[in-house]
């Protein structure tokens, strides 16, 4: 009923030389502000935020409230681009709370941090918050200095790929999958059928390959020899105190203590600590957050990251 009074509203209008209005009720993507959230001055440290699960796409669904509307890696990118204009801006500190993601999101947020470092000539300060592990703490590894709170789970520095083999449960309910295929390892890893033994070795050999990258990382970055860091390396987490020891990171503290030494590090008695948010988004102090999914939609994004379409996916994630 509501449609055919809505078709003929249309046709009305159209009848009287009215024109359509088209209603476009999704919120406009806006520039970027900048909010000082704490200190004074004319110099800035800007202070990126770097949560939940690494990923080069959006969240196809959303749990109550809308996903965040710009791609991680995007926002990423523009807020350093922003930053990079800005002469002001004389020191970055990282703040990480996040498991990792996807081995190819973790590594161009490195990539691009890493970059920003080298053509911009200031400090990068990683600080990782609750969960800097996997792919979260690939990407601390392009600053110069690893801050960890006292309570903070990292490591797990390793590469994992989750499939699934439902070809029981498919025989259970008569259901059996035909697939033609140009060669022996087109449908490696499918769903329906188990594993043979060539496949494993290929997926391994590719797990192996990625795994010897992020070692090789660590080996640049944190000037450690590779047979300690593989030593280290076995998939565990570990504290904050375990890290320090290792060499994972530099030292213990908390967000204060990074704008500290970032200050310090340019030789800065005041700065203003600055974020960059859309419109409408909460920035009060240092702790502020950038929206992210919540952590239900987090977990549904990891399994869609591990059994979504378009076959297994590797990933640096801290997924126990």
């Amino acid at each position: 009923m509501r449609r055919a009074h809505a078709l003929a509203l249309a046709g009305l209008l159209a009848l009287s030389g009215c024109s359509l209005i088209t209603l476009d009720f999704q919120p406009k993507i806006r520039p970027l502000r900048e909010e000082t959230v704490e200190g004074k001055g004319s110099s800035k440290i800007l202070l990126l935020d770097l949560s939940g699960f690494l990923s080069e796409d959006l969240p196809s669904f959303s749990l109550g409230a809308p996903p965040p509307r710009v791609p991680l890696l995007a926002r990423v990118r523009e807020e350093l681009q922003k930053a990079e204009k800005d002469d002001r801006v004389r020191a970055l500190i990282v703040r990480i709370n996040s498991p990792g993601g996807t081995i190819t999101a973790s590594d161009v947020v490195y990539h691009e941090l890493l970059a920003f470092k080298e053509r911009r000539k200031v400090p990068v300060i990683a600080v990782i918050m609750d969960v800097g592990a996997s792919g979260g703490y690939y990407a601390a590894l392009a600053a110069d200095t690893i801050v960890a709170n006292p309570t903070t789970v990292t490591g797990s520095i390793g590469v994992v790929m989750v499939t699934l083999n439902a070809q029981g449960l498919l025989e259970k309910i008569g259901v059996a999958p035909l697939t033609i295929k140009s060669g022996p390892m087109k449908d490696a890893g499918s769903p329906f059928r188990a594993l043979t033994e060539p496949e494993r070795a290929v997926f391994q050999s590719i797990i192996d390959e990625m795994y010897g990258r992020f070692v090789g990382l660590i080996v640049k970055a944190r000037k450690l020899p590779e047979d300690r860091v593989r030593a280290a390396a076995d998939g565990r987490v570990y504290t904050a105190e375990q890290a320090l020891r290792l060499g994972l990171v530099d030292r213990i503290g908390y967000l204060e203590d990074a704008v500290a030494l970032a200050k310090e590090r340019v030789g800065l008695s005041e700065a203003r600590v600055v974020m960059y948010h859309r419109p409408k988004e909460y920035r009060a102090n240092i702790y502020s957050a950038t929206p992210v999914p919540s952590p239900a939609e987090s977990t549904l994004a990891q399994l869609a990251a591990a059994f979504g379409g378009g076959g297994p996916r590797f990933l640096y994630l801290w997924w126990p």
